[in-house]
């Protein structure tokens, strides 16, 4: 059976923790989709085409990975993509409770499918997206934030 995992989140932007978490990801899966989620609440800084196109860019020479958004449950993207896994990131132990409480959610209307923590590495701890689009907004450099080679300025 392939091992096809989901990572989903907001990813506004993607970050080079997010792309660490990735790249650790490739030995344990035969693929791994970035799922874009789509929420009505939030007032994202990049368009969701952005983001999928940013995700793109990033893994362009990695053909097990790649890109989508979807609006609604994760875990209906998951069936949608036949998924057996969620990946995801912690960097602090907040991170942990809250995870863990949609792991144990997820797991309940989807049990097939198993969450997966990764720790981020020491370095990318303090990245985070919310402190990265501040930065953007205020015409900060965020350049060692951000995967090699994307440039904020092409996704806004």
């Amino acid at each position: 059976m392939e091992k096809i995992a989901v990572f989903p989140g907001s990813f506004d932007p993607f970050t080079v923790g997010h792309e660490n978490i990735v790249l650790r990801a490739l030995s344990l899966f035969d693929k791994i989709i970035v799922a874009i989620g789509v929420h009505s609440t939030k007032k994202p800084l990049l368009k969701i085409d952005a983001r999928v196109r940013m995700v793109n860019q990033v893994f362009l020479n990695y053909e097990q990975v790649s890109a989508d958004y979807f609006e609604g449950l994760t875990v209906d993207f998951c069936r949608k993509v036949h998924a057996t896994h969620m990946l995801r990131g912690i960097r602090t132990a907040a991170d942990f409770e809250y995870e863990r409480a949609i792991a144990q959610v997820n797991k309940l209307m989807l049990p097939d499918v198993e969450s997966v923590f990764l720790l981020t590495t020491p370095e990318h701890t303090p990245v985070n997206s919310t402190i990265i689009r501040d930065i953007i907004r205020n015409n900060g450099d965020v350049t060692q934030f951000l995967p090699v080679g994307i440039d904020i300025k092409d996704y806004l």
